[in-house]
């Protein structure tokens, strides 16, 4: 059997000024691809995997369309050049916004399926911040999303994925997709699956999995900053059984939609100054401080330095806020040298909505690991440490910090550009605050733009009703 592998994967927010272009993606070729930590497990008995492309990026702004084009174009010449074959498995995230073009999945998808022809199954996995559309569902097979956020199921999701797909190719079954769209739309902060009642939603999945007709059983968030028609929620299922499909993804559509009323945020969360107030008043130490709106994660820019102004108004001692991206201010770091002290300007490069800070800043440490991109600047301004970044980057795993000579542990207070806290930073926050900021992935969602979203829509409107209706895949009728 022959298994071609590739596809896509980033999210973008439409409120964002800055363009993702090639140079912000990571791209698997070839035996890379196969041998990528992500990609490993494709190894079975009788299966020769074909690897293609797999382009994937920090969630950011629209994907620049050359860069979508030229990417789509190399992934579909090295399609062409694999067929026949037996089956396609596509890691897609779910959530691209392609400048000057809606729903870019179901463009990949659609090109693949063109080149694949109908007698070859397609299986996908995504985020469960995904947004899916009919026109998606009408190409494919097999199909899985993560059921954790924090996200820490991606390659058990991109297994599950595969192995229906190498069972289907084992087998000569034919399964099936139906979903059933939720008008609801609520930030990843809200809807974690560590807290209630997100967290026994997504327990019962595995449930519905293992009843007769049914093979995999998922719950779509959906992704907010995406002022498009096809954000929403959605139960996706794949089964064997149609009439037993439809039924579950029209259950689990209803009990999310059920539940809207009682998402909250999972950590202790205001207005930036209220949470300082907290923090100035706490006697325990690290204070994680979350500064969602510029989240990287979710599709922030990553540039702003809301909170570095704030936290300079308050002469605050024993900060290290982890980071900021801002090209122009590591070039001048690495102009000058370690020890050495230079008026700088931090932030507000990328998004002109952000406020910059001007101030003198004392080189503690420059990292070079070859590439310009790659550069970062530790300064300290006052009492407070900064890490600056060449490129856009969260800082959301403990070893980027202590490569740099930082220990987030033994600082009063830690400042990440985050939504929800990461695995490795949550359980060292004491306590964890979440600032409500200024930034393209404003957690405010009410208040956001809403001039494309299909309408009615939960929190943006709320005096209707709704009743789910699932729908079979084109595929499968």
């Amino acid at each position: 059997m022959r298994i071609a592998v590739g596809g896509i994967h980033t999210e973008c927010s439409t409120y964002s000024p800055v363009l993702m272009s090639v140079e912000d993606f990571r791209v698997l070729r070839g035996e890379e691809l196969l041998r990528a930590d992500n990609f490993s497990f494709l190894d079975a008995e009788d299966v020769e995997h074909v690897p293609l492309l797999h382009a994937r990026a920090v969630p950011g702004g629209p994907v620049s369309r050359p860069a979508y084009v030229a990417f789509k174009a190399e992934f579909l010449e090295g399609l062409k050049a694999a067929v026949p074959i037996d089956g396609l498995y596509l890691a897609m995230h779910g959530a691209i916004k392609v400048d000057g073009l809606d729903d870019a999945e179901a463009d990949w998808i659609s090109a693949a399926r063109d080149v694949v022809g109908p007698g070859c199954p397609i299986a996908v996995s995504y985020d469960l911040h995904g947004n899916v559309s009919q026109r998606i569902i009408d190409q494919i097979d097999i199909f899985a999303a993560y059921r954790t956020a924090p996200h820490i199921d991606t390659r058990e999701t991109m297994v599950r994925a595969w192995t229906m797909l190498v069972e289907v190719l084992r087998t000569g079954a034919r399964p099936g997709v139906a979903w059933a769209p939720v008008p609801l739309l609520l930030p990843g902060e809200r809807t974690s699956t560590e807290e209630e009642p997100a967290a026994s939603l997504y327990r019962v999945l595995p449930e519905i999995n293992v009843r007769a007709g049914i093979l995999d059983a998922n719950l779509m968030v959906g992704y907010v900053w995406a002022d498009e028609p096809r954000a929403t929620a959605c139960a996706v299922v794949t089964g064997s059984d149609q009439e037993a499909t439809l039924k579950a993804a029209e259950e689990i559509a209803a009990s999310y939609w059920d539940a809207r009323e009682k998402f909250r945020f999972g950590s202790v969360t205001g207005a930036l100054e209220a949470m300082l107030d907290i923090a100035e008043a706490a006697t325990t130490r690290p204070i994680v401080l979350a500064d969602s709106g510029d989240n990287p994660t979710g599709g922030g820019v990553g540039d702003r330095a809301d909170v570095l102004k704030a936290l300079l108004a308050r002469d605050w001692q024993d900060a290290l806020i982890a980071g900021i991206a801002d090209r122009p201010a590591v070039e001048a770091c690495f102009a000058a040298s370690e020890g050495s002290t230079l008026a700088l300007r931090i932030g507000g490069r990328l998004d002109p909505s952000g406020a910059a800070v001007e101030a003198a800043a004392k080189i503690v440490r420059l990292d070079d690991p070859g590439l310009l991109a790659e550069r970062q600047a530790v300064v300290q301004v006052g009492g407070i440490t900064v890490v600056l970044s060449a490129r856009r980057r969260p800082y959301h795993n403990i070893e980027d910090l202590r490569r740099l000579g930082l220990d987030p542990q033994a600082v009063r207070l830690l400042v990440v550009k985050s939504g929800y806290l990461s695995p490795e930073l949550a359980p060292i926050a004491n306590p964890n605050l979440m600032a409500l900021t200024d930034g393209v992935v404003n957690q405010d969602i009410e208040k956001l733009a809403s001039e494309r979203r299909q309408r009615p829509i939960f929190p943006f409107d709320r005096d209707f009703d709704f009743t789910p209706k699932a729908r079979l895949s084109a595929r499968w009728t």
